[in-house]
């Protein structure tokens, strides 16, 4: 129950960085997704804390038309983090996976939702080559808050043995 506590406590606090000054994308939002995905024990719960941390700031940030596919992403990025393991090779490629998963769903949602674009091939393209500028951030932030989240995860359970799980990767 401990280590449940952790990694909720964990992710949550990862939603803060929504609202804190940021640079635009450079948030957690897909690491506390592959975090959740790769360390809690219970998956029901590894979906239920993202998605959590991403609802309390949507209230106190505001709700928007595209919700519905950050959310959808955050949720394919849980799924992808039931494969990863402590392994930076790993980590890495979860890193990038999780930016092209969160950039290609998000930027699709702009493109149907709203009117910015028109709703052709050459509209959907036009969308994405105009997120571009912000997807550089989006992967940097992935990366840093998956260091963090994954780094401090690693000391905590490494120099607070109570909180070690008896079986780290167990998904049931």
């Amino acid at each position: 129950m401990k280590n449940i506590i952790t990694i909720l406590t964990l992710v949550l606090i990862a939603g803060l960085s929504r609202l804190i000054p940021h640079p635009w994308n450079f948030t957690a939002i897909g690491a506390m997704a592959l975090f959740s995905g790769a360390h809690m024990p219970k998956k029901w719960l590894a979906f239920v804390a993202p998605l959590l941390s991403l609802l309390w700031t949507d209230a106190l940030l505001g709700f928007h038309v595209t919700a519905v596919y950050v959310y959808a992403s955050v949720a394919l990025i849980t799924i992808l983090g039931f494969t990863m393991e402590d392994k930076v090779s790993k980590l890495a490629m979860g890193s990038v996976l999780s930016s092209v998963l969160f950039f290609a769903i998000t930027n699709f949602g702009v493109w149907l939702s709203q009117d910015l674009y028109p709703h052709t091939g050459a509209g959907l393209l036009n969308s994405y080559v105009m997120a571009i500028p912000f997807f550089g951030n989006q992967i940097a932030g992935d990366a840093f808050y998956i260091g963090l989240l994954f780094g401090a995860y690693h000391l905590l359970i490494t120099y607070v043995p109570s909180l070690k799980p008896a079986d780290q990767h167990s998904f049931s």
